[in-house]
Parts: C-alpha cells; sequence; structure tokens
C-alpha cells in the first residue's frame, strides 16, 4: 500500500515550521529608557510622641507647605510636546569639453588635398540628493522621582501601558527635572526636561503577518489548488 501525501497539507506544515522559527529569531527592540519605571518613597523614620502633648513631630505637617514634588516616590505630570524637524539638501556638478583638430598637407613629401580631421568631447554630471526628517509626538504621563541628586534636581521616569485587543501599546519617559521648572498641579512640559528620553512601543505582532503573507504567496505561487 502507498500512502500519498498531500502538497498542500505539506505545504502548511512547511510554513508554520518555517513561521516558527522567524517567530524565534525575532529580537525585541531594547528599550531607551534604562531607569527604574517607579520608585516607593522612603519610609518616615518613626519618632516616639510625649504623652500629653498635641505636637507629635513624627506626624508633623507643615499648614502651608508646599506641595511641590521634591522626595523620591513623588509624582510628577508630564506633557509630552516633541515636534522636530531636520532637511538637509545637497548638489554637486561636474562639466568637462574639449576639441582636437588637425589638417595634413602632404604625406611622403607629395602634397596631397586638403584633408582635415577633428575631434570634440563633452562630459558633464549632476548629483542632487536631499532628505527630511520629522516627529510630532504629543501626550501626559504620570512620572515618579527615583532619585534627587545633591544639587536638588530629580531623576524622573514612568511608563503608560495600553492593552487593546492583541496589541499592547506603552509610553515610557525618564529625565532630569529641575524643581524650578515644575508649575503648579506639579506639571512639567518635556522640552523643559533635561536627558530627556521619549519612547513609543507596540506589542502587536505586525512583522509575523506580514511574515506569514510573504510565505503564503511563495507557496501559493507553485502549489495548484
Amino acid at each position: 500500500m502507498r500512502l500519498h501525501a498531500n502538497p498542500i497539507l505539506i505545504a502548511g506544515l512547511t510554513a508554520s515550521l518555517m513561521l516558527a522559527l522567524l517567530s524565534g529569531c525575532a529580537v525585541t527592540p531594547d528599550s531607551i529608557v534604562k531607569t527604574p519605571m517607579t520608585a516607593k518613597p522612603v519610609p518616615n523614620e518613626q519618632v516616639a510622641g510625649t504623652s500629653g502633648s498635641i505636637y507629635k513631630a513624627g506626624a508633623y505637617r507643615p499648614l502651608f507647605e508646599d506641595r511641590r514634588a521634591r522626595l523620591v516616590g513623588d509624582i510628577l505630570t508630564i506633557t509630552i510636546s516633541e515636534n522636530t524637524s531636520a532637511n538637509k539638501a545637497g548638489t554637486s556638478s561636474a562639466n568637462k569639453s574639449g576639441e582636437v583638430s588637425g589638417a595634413i598637407a602632404a604625406f611622403r613629401g607629395n602634397p596631397i588635398g586638403s584633408a582635415t580631421m577633428s575631434a570634440s568631447s563633452d562630459l558633464g554630471y549632476e548629483d542632487k540628493a536631499a532628505s527630511n526628517a520629522s516627529n510630532n509626538f504629543t501626550g501626559n504621563i504620570g512620572v515618579t522621582v527615583i532619585e534627587v541628586y545633591s544639587n536638588g534636581n530629580l531623576l524622573v521616569s514612568g511608563e503608560k501601558q495600553v492593552s487593546f485587543d492583541k496589541g499592547t501599546e506603552f509610553v515610557r519617559f525618564s529625565g532630569v527635572v529641575n524643581p524650578d521648572t515644575i508649575a503648579l498641579g506639579n506639571v512639567v512640559p518635556s522640552n523643559r526636561v533635561a536627558d530627556a528620553r521619549v519612547e513609543y512601543r507596540s506589542g502587536a505582532k505586525v512583522d509575523a503577518a506580514q511574515i506569514a503573507n510573504i510565505l503564503s504567496r511563495f507557496f501559493l505561487s507553485f502549489i495548484p489548488l
């Protein structure tokens, strides 16, 4: 008894195997934000209260205290407003031309009729190149103070994830904030943040779908249906 393999089934199994291999070799892009995404505030030192006294140092909060973020674990809101553009253009050209002419009046001492020769060449070259790049990124993200530097500046970092259907999109931000730039409500524009790193990533399986489409076209090109 002889068994006949279905070519369509074999092609499908081969495509699945190649897709699995390609997916396994895929490398997730590295993140540009290297700091932790959040930090817990430092616990307050417990001070034993004295009996019979209204004032307790361990729970004291000034009545007119500035609520501006300044400690590890405090939260700020970063208003992302990045709009940059760059243009580059270059042109080069070159031209070269030449002309040669000559005449022969005699050959081996014998006069001959008028014989003239001429040659000319013309070479031209022109090259043009242009490059344009622009990006526009707007939005808001909450960040946490990760570290307080000795000069008072704040290292902040945060992440926001949004999962929709089968894909996950997330925004990451990190940078150094000068406390003087913190506005009311602990809001800081991104263009006032030093060493700012703004990142937008998506976990959608777009690349896998493109690979499957390529494999489908390859196998269907020679498999009869």
